[in-house]
């Protein structure tokens, strides 16, 4: 019982603070008074519950009392780091053997085969040229791939499911079909998402897939942070002000991964003078935002992606994948640090492209001040990436590795752990400070105030 009363003074701290804030009040109201923005959100939020909704039906033939809490599976889920994350990014649906049980994963699998084509394959690299025709090719090569990578894991997740749970769970059996018409139900549950995705980003507020994955971490937020306070408070050691210290230290970590993601290098931009008929064109100076951490959560994807690699050679070699089968110890952090930071330089140079930046600025008659145009921009630049890159890949590194951190020396759970970095934190910052961005827009737009008393809230982009 003790547990839930620290549950409910830190949610009545939360509610007590709101209400004294007068500013946000105000601005709740102003957001209830702009029509479309009224509608737009209340869509968004329509879409997500339907998302959410979907996430608790099992797949047909599947009998969910083999489910939930203590089941096979959901061991399964707390003993495998892997598996474990992608039920967080799915919220849950994975770990439910619901017909979202995939999430948007294979999209984002998609997604990025298809932006590292358009480096290496010419077709592509012509159609990322071609403006919003071209883009929406892409968009549709993305959705072809979609299905084949769901063609490859439904199928392994089903086999999965037939590993770990108990043959009484399957109410037709293991049999072909099953495998077959499951893979079906998964295929059509993911494109169904996709889909959702897309209308909040036509009708909604925008950024629908990100929205969609954020949700699936957020709603395991509060089961995370319960099963922390359980295991507080079953301990010695455990008491009330742990759980506040751990909060703080979350909340310092959120401070910090804003900064992180909102810090940028501006280099000036000067535009020559042009008249044209009675009017004059140019003669003012402008700024190129380069971010400091231009990569946002890429380098941690890849780097998390290739640390399971040595799980393949567990019976081949079992130290050395021992070595890196713990999430706290020291060889699987040094590695997946290292990755960070070089992925992180990889990754920038794919989608900063300073010799672009440099041909736009002389085509517009735009030079950096003090540097030639030519060459010596195109170096200019690439030495300010090069130098920003340097502490925005180490940062990005150690947020990378907080949550081993945290599960090390502040012994928190696994589940609540990944909330302290990686990419959950990472993702959740970044929608929310372009779901926020969008909302401000609207009241700007509206000559309300914005969210914020001073200056203007920066997305990722």
């Amino acid at each position: 019982m003790n547990h839930y009363i620290a549950v409910g003074i830190v949610l009545i701290v939360i509610v007590a603070l709101m209400a004294t804030n007068k500013k946000l009040v105000e601005t709740l109201k102003n957001i209830y008074k702009i029509e479309e923005l009224r509608k737009r959100i209340l869509y968004t939020l329509g879409l997500l519950l339907v998302y959410r909704l979907g996430s608790f039906v099992v797949i047909p033939g599947i009998n969910p009392n083999a489910l939930g809490e203590g089941s096979a599976l959901a061991n399964q889920m707390s003993d495998n780091s892997l598996l474990g994350l992608l039920d967080v990014f799915s919220g849950g649906a994975f770990g439910n053997a619901a017909i979202f049980a995939l999430g948007v994963m294979p999209y984002i699998t998609a997604s990025i085969i298809i932006q590292l084509m358009g480096i290496m394959i010419p077709y592509f690299q012509k159609m990322q040229k071609e403006g919003e025709s071209g883009r929406r090719k892409m968009n549709q090569w993305t959705r072809f791939l979609t299905i084949v990578v769901l063609a490859i894991q439904g199928p392994a997740y089903v086999a999965n499911l037939f590993h770990t749970l108990p043959a009484t769970a399957f109410i037709y059996g293991h049999s072909f079909w099953f495998v077959v018409y499951a893979t079906v139900i998964l295929i059509a549950g993911t494109m169904f998402i996709m889909w959702l995705g897309e209308k909040i980003t036509d009708k909604g507020i925008g950024n629908g897939i990100s929205l969609i994955i954020m949700i699936g971490i957020v709603a395991r937020l509060p089961h995370a942070l319960l099963a922390e306070v359980n295991a507080r408070f079953q301990t010695s050691d455990g008491s009330a002000i742990m759980i506040i210290l751990e909060l703080v230290l979350l909340a310092l970590v959120f401070m910090a991964t804003i900064a992180l993601v909102q810090a940028v290098r501006k280099v000036p931009v000067q535009y020559a003078k042009r008249i044209i008929g009675n009017k004059q064109y140019g003669g003012v100076r402008q700024y190129i935002p380069l971010k400091m951490n231009a990569a946002n959560v890429m380098p941690i994807i890849f780097a998390q992606a290739l640390m399971f690699i040595p799980m393949l050679f567990t019976k081949i070699a079992p130290g050395f994948a021992g070595a890196f089968a713990d999430m706290t110890g020291f060889w699987y952090n040094f590695t997946l640090a290292v990755l960070v930071i070089a992925f992180t330089y990889f990754y920038t140079a794919i989608i900063v492209n300073p010799q672009m930046m440099a041909d736009d600025m002389k085509r517009n008659g735009g030079f950096i001040p003090g540097v030639k145009p030519g060459k010596q921009t195109v170096n200019y630049i690439d030495t300010i990436m090069t130098r920003i890159t340097l502490p925005g890949s180490f940062f990005l590194a150690i947020v990378a590795i907080l949550p081993a951190l945290a599960m090390k020396f502040l012994n928190v759970q696994q589940a609540f752990a990944y909330f302290y970095g990686g990419t959950s934190l990472l993702i959740m910052v970044g929608v929310i400070l372009d779901t926020l961005k969008q909302i401000e827009s609207h009241l700007l737009m509206r000559h309300y105030d914005g969210l914020m008393k001073t200056g203007r809230i920066q997305g990722r982009h």
